[in-house]
């Protein structure tokens, strides 16, 4: 039997004190579901946005590839994609929102400029460049989103978890406790209080 449900004072005191901080723990579990869920909706809602932006930009880099395609030939568009340089500019950090670690994915500025000679080029082929380039930030806008999105989804589940461990088990458990021990106390007062009226009657009648 565990001595903390014993029937005393000081076990009666350390059940309400427990009950307190289960209480005070749901409400804090509460604010941070709460919270987190709000980003979660809000990383879905830009990540939707995003996607369709990069559908249309898709679209206009390979309508303006295949038109480069017609305009210079498939092998100098091809001469023009490999002297595109292998991006090293990328850096990843974190931030935290309620004790949940996401990532910010930041892109080093630098100015965008053809790595092709202006020479036998032709506007399609800057269209497509650019667009590539924008596809290239939104791709890491994305990817930034969906990890933090993931990471907000994991945490919301673990700390509905909790949550219900606490509402469902934790509180419930102390209450029943509390109660338990104030009636058991109540009945040692009310036996105590009846036994000293039949001392106190029982004086009197010897006296």
């Amino acid at each position: 039997m565990d001595p903390n449900s014993f029937p005393t004072k000081g076990n009666l005191m350390l059940a309400k004190n427990s009950l307190a901080l289960a209480k005070q723990g749901y409400e804090l579990m509460d604010k941070k579901r709460n919270i987190l869920i709000k980003e979660l909706m809000d990383l879905i809602e830009k990540a939707d946005k995003i996607q369709n932006d990069i559908l249309r930009t898709y679209e206009t880099a390979y309508m303006a590839l295949q038109k480069a395609n017609i305009d210079i030939g498939i092998n100098n568009v091809m001469g023009a994609a490999g002297a595109v340089p292998v991006e090293d500019g990328i850096t990843i950090k974190t931030r935290s929102i309620m004790g949940v670690e996401i990532p910010l994915i930041r892109r080093k500025e630098k100015e965008i400029k053809p790595t092709y000679s202006f020479y036998g080029s032709t506007e399609s082929l800057d269209t497509a460049r650019v667009a590539f380039e924008r596809v290239k930030e939104l791709s890491l806008e994305l990817t930034e989103i969906e990890n933090s999105a993931y990471r907000l989804a994991y945490n919301v589940k673990k700390t509905q978890k909790r949550a219900n461990a606490l509402q469902n088990i934790t509180i419930p458990k102390y209450e029943e406790l509390t109660k338990s021990i104030s009636n058991a106390l109540e009945e040692k007062e009310r036996e105590e209080f009846t036994r000293l009226k039949v001392i106190k009657r029982r004086m009197n009648e010897a006296g």
